[in-house]
């Protein structure tokens, strides 16, 4: 039946070809939209994007001049995160620099500042041992110059008491010539 002329004939009248391939390149950008949407709802999904999702459903509801400037926008935005966070993760590295130098000279200063009072720690402890032995040998010279101060005393003594007996005997002495010189002054006289 479909075979005969007269069926042709009636199939091409109401058969448009052209209708058919609009037709035909109409589904392969339904089903290229449809691919894109479930795409980006997918990825939306996985990195819970709000933005993405929405986008999604633009794509699917929306024609595509609308989507790509969305998508060219969107790129755009994130080229510029992207440089932003470039010049930030920079700036940031630079400081984290700056602060790592600060920290191994102040390590350094601190090393040399512990070192400087641990040499003045032991000077001090040498001063202090030797202040000791100074007040020692000081306590010592004292007891020493006070000994030394009652043994003068003590001879002192003596030298006054040998002194005054010497004083004594020649007191003695001289009466004892006087005696003899009065004694023996008159028996020479008359002779």
């Amino acid at each position: 039946v479909l075979s005969g002329d007269d069926a042709h004939d009636l199939f091409t009248r109401t058969f448009n070809p052209a209708f058919l391939q609009q037709q035909a390149r109409m589904s392969q950008q339904s089903e290229r939209r449809a691919q894109a949407s479930q795409m980006l709802k997918q990825v939306a999904q996985k990195f819970n994007n709000p933005r993405l999702a929405t986008l999604a459903y633009q794509v699917k509801l929306d024609a595509f001049t609308r989507v790509k400037k969305a998508i060219d926008d969107m790129i755009a935005e994130l080229l510029k995160e992207k440089e932003d966070e470039i010049k930030h993760k920079d700036f940031c590295t630079g400081e984290f620099n700056t602060n790592q130098l600060q920290t191994e000279r102040k390590e350094r200063e601190k090393e040399d500042l512990t070192a400087k009072i641990e040499d003045l720690e032991g000077t001090i402890k040498e001063l202090t041992e030797a202040i000791e032995g100074l007040k020692a040998e000081i306590a010592e010279m004292q007891v020493q110059l006070k000994r030394a101060g009652e043994d003068r005393e003590k001879q002192n003594k003596e030298f006054q008491m040998t002194v005054a007996d010497q004083r004594e005997t020649q007191k003695l002495l001289q009466s004892a010539l006087k005696v003899l010189q009065d004694f023996y002054g008159k028996q020479g006289a008359p002779a």
